[in-house]
């Protein structure tokens, strides 16, 4: 099957790849009894990596399909309308293995790898993530120093995907000075996990809540790689991953699309053959609300794709692309959960089992609110660039800016109301993360907008529930809730001692 879908156009190569996962995941085999085991069975993920699906992520210099982000998506969201963890692994190894390598790899390096995934069906991973500095990664403590002819590589890392399972890493660590002294700056090295020099263990595993496919857990470094092997940045390490951090948020849209569309086609047969008094489910009017809540996901998450096959190619530099990749990445993850809760919602008390799709859809998708930038810090770092931006224009109406920044132009019109408010001094941090999720849906409706010929109805529906969103933000914008926690909470509050 390889060779025929290397050779076919996209739309024939995603079509049989669509159609190869259908046979596998609910002809061939029962994934519902699998979704409930650790790891893919061997024999189902050769089936599913002989189709080559990640050849899409490869230079065509070396075999691949051209890293064309179109195909990326595709593949991505074809796995995802199966299993979210499916697509996550390939995700892992599109956006975060093989796109840097072909980017910043040296050559030899890049033709063996590649060489590897397509004849041996291998994957990678990246190793960023340490237990003291989860999204702090510029403070972390794994280093290197140069040794003959390479580098000697020392340090721990945690809840990496494919932890014990991935053929090859990108593992990321900063040099260490004659002194000792970390320097600031970030390094990238290729390791390959059976050479015995550059092995490594894992030595505990986690007990993930979801995404049971995915192995997750502690990896100990201590190797020695060759100087080949060393990423080459444009300027700067930090800049490389700033690069390919964006660009893989730029890519959770692949993610998305297939899981919420395979949510919005089970929910939507569901409640048009379930009968509640001998008439069908979809009537009832609150249902109905629920139903468009996910085609209103499904369309942003649409215009999102659209916009990353234009801006998020290896030949753009997206280091700078904050705003953009951040609101993507938090909104589409946000988009998927409440899916998924809606979803279960929909299905009544089938839907609380996991192997019911509802069920599992609900634990898969939550930890992607959180890895990559937990959505809160990425929501409060897209109001920080927006409002650093309208300090430069000395502009204080959110409305006024958004209506003349490029990425709101087309949509800031539509909820005027909603944002003509002005910003003035600081903000608490609260405030800030709800200023960052109303101007992410001002930005992800544009990309909507931009999709000339898009399903009129879903662009309506979904124009009507980013404008409740965006009232129901200002509403809490407007409630100027200051509340904290008390930490001697205990005190006077037995509800027994104020009964008789």
């Amino acid at each position: 099957m390889s060779e025929v879908l290397e050779q076919l156009d996209f739309n024939s190569y995603i079509a049989s790849f669509r159609q190869h996962l259908h046979h596998l995941f609910r002809e061939k085999y029962d994934y519902n009894a699998m979704s409930l085991n650790r790891d893919f069975p061997k024999e189902f993920l050769k089936e599913i990596m002989d189709a080559k699906p990640l050849a899409v992520a490869i230079p065509k210099l070396h075999g691949g399909r051209g890293v064309s982000v179109k195909e990326c998506l595709g593949v991505l969201s074809a796995a995802s309308y199966e299993s979210l963890a499916l697509s996550l692994t390939f995700g892992i190894n599109i956006a975060l293995f093989l796109e840097p390598l072909a980017k910043y790899g040296n050559f030899n390096i890049q033709q063996h790898v590649f060489k590897q995934f397509l004849e041996r069906n291998a994957m990678g991973g990246l190793m960023i993530t340490e237990k003291a500095y989860g999204s702090d990664a510029l403070n972390m403590k794994t280093f290197y120093q140069q040794v003959e002819n390479g580098y000697k590589i020392k340090g721990e890392k945690h809840w990496q995907g494919l932890s014990g399972a991935a053929d090859f890493w990108l593992v990321t660590a900063r040099k260490s000075n004659e002194n000792g002294d970390l320097i600031r700056d970030i390094d990238f090295f290729v390791t390959e996990d059976s050479n015995p020099d550059q092995h490594i263990p894992l030595i505990e595993r986690y007990n993930n809540l979801g995404l049971y496919a995915i192995p997750y857990g502690i990896n100990e470094i201590d190797i020695v790689v060759p100087s080949g092997q060393k990423l080459v940045p444009d300027s700067t390490g930090i800049k490389l991953m700033l690069d390919m951090l964006h660009r893989s948020r730029l890519q959770f849209p692949g993610m998305g699309l297939g899981f919420i569309r395979r949510l919005l086609d089970e929910s939507m047969q569901h409640c048009q053959q379930r009968l509640v008094g001998g008439i069908p489910l979809n009537n009832n009017d609150s249902v109905k609300f629920q139903l468009a809540r996910i085609q209103a996901a499904y369309t942003i998450c649409s215009g999102m794709c659209a916009f990353s096959v234009d801006n998020s190619g290896i030949e753009h530099d997206l280091a700078t692309l904050s705003v953009e990749a951040n609101s993507l990445k938090a909104l589409v993850t946000d988009l998927m959960q409440e899916s998924a809760q809606i979803s279960l919602q929909l299905a009544g008390a089938n839907g609380y089992r996991l192997d019911h799709i509802a069920g599992r859809a609900v634990v898969d998708s939550r930890p992607f609110q959180i890895f990559e930038g937990s959505n809160e810090m990425l929501y409060s770092q897209i109001a920080e660039g927006i409002l650093k931006l309208m300090r430069k224009t000395k502009e204080s109406n959110l409305f006024e800016f958004l209506k003349t920044y490029k990425r709101t132009t087309l949509s800031a019109p539509y909820f005027r109301s909603q944002l003509a408010f002005k910003l003035d001094g600081p903000s608490v941090q609260r405030d800030t993360v709800t200023l960052g999720r109303m101007i992410a849906r001002v930005i992800c409706f544009q990309f909507v907008l931009e999709m000339n010929g898009f399903n009129e109805e879903l662009v309506e529906i979904t124009r009507q529930h980013t404008l409740m969103d965006l009232t129901m933000f200002g509403g809490q914008l407007n409630s100027n809730n200051s509340a904290n926690p008390t930490f001697n909470y205990q005190e006077n509050s037995d509800w027994m001692d104020f009964s008789v």
